[in-house]
């Protein structure tokens, strides 16, 4: 094994763990920066990497109950069929190097978009908040619904294409919509949504341009103990520091790789 992708893997597994968020903006430009992965490779990797290590963590989440699961239904609705539409479009252009091109633009454009929800993260739950109070505020009762499946497609085309978006901007989508669920369903409604996603994408990448089956061993024997020692821990701990941090980190990492990809 290599200590080194142990211990990225062991990083990653905590903070998903602790904020269900960063699985794929952080591991994808790892494999990408730091050990040099081919990008379509990397999202096929990162897919398979993120759908194992939420789903250990999820039973911990369920036994305690938060899962919203008439919201993750929803969200299923339009993310499963938008992973499947991106897997067909990306298999006429995966033998193409602007395909590739493209990826590698995507997933820079993601991290950056994920870096900035991260940040954002109070005005964004302050806004929420003061929208659903709104008299303003669209009465249709099928609204909150048919937006849920709405954002699902929007993620399940991103996460297919990037591995990247399932955590973060899936929450910022959630607080958006539920703005009364807590942190906690948040994000385990956000986590048992993000399993068939990745699933469902990297079955499809599997098929495309395969995964590194060395590398994501290596990155699980890291990251499923620290994921749920995360999980274990993170209605102790202070999510805002860690989630401002992360952001940060994320936005440096996302506008080196859109400098390197223009």
């Amino acid at each position: 094994m290599d200590a080194l992708q142990v211990a990225a893997g062991a990083l990653t597994g905590f903070v998903v763990g602790m904020t269900g968020v960063g699985g794929g903006a952080l591991m994808t430009p790892i494999l990408l920066l730091g050990f040099g992965t081919a990008p379509l490779v990397a999202v096929g990797t990162d897919l398979w990497f993120a759908a194992i290590t939420k789903l250990a963590v999820s039973g911990l989440h369920m036994r305690q109950q938060l899962v919203d699961w008439p919201v993750v239904r929803r969200l299923w609705m339009g993310s499963l069929p938008a992973s499947a539409v991106t897997l067909i479009w990306m298999a006429g252009r995966q033998a193409n190097d602007g395909g590739v091109v493209l990826v590698k633009l995507a997933i820079a454009l993601a991290v950056c978009l994920t870096a900035a929800s991260l940040l954002a993260d109070k005005p964004l739950r302050a806004l929420a908040a003061r929208f659903s109070a709104s008299p303003t505020a669209p009465a249709a009762a099928g609204w909150p619904a048919a937006a849920t499946v709405a954002a699902g497609a929007v993620l399940g085309g991103l996460v297919t294409l990037t591995s990247v978006g399932a955590g973060a901007l899936g929450v910022v989508m959630l607080v958006r919509l539920y703005p009364r669920l807590t942190p906690q369903r948040l994000v385990a409604t956000d986590i048992a949504h993000a399993i068939p996603l990745a699933l469902c994408a990297g079955t499809g990448h599997l098929a495309l341009s395969g995964i590194d089956l060395a590398l994501l061993r290596d990155l699980l024997a890291g990251s499923i103990p620290a994921a749920l020692v995360g999980t274990a821990i993170s209605s102790r701990l202070p999510h805002t520091i860690l989630r401002t941090a992360l952001g940060a980190v994320l936005l440096v990492i996302g506008l080196t790789m859109l400098g390197g990809a223009m």
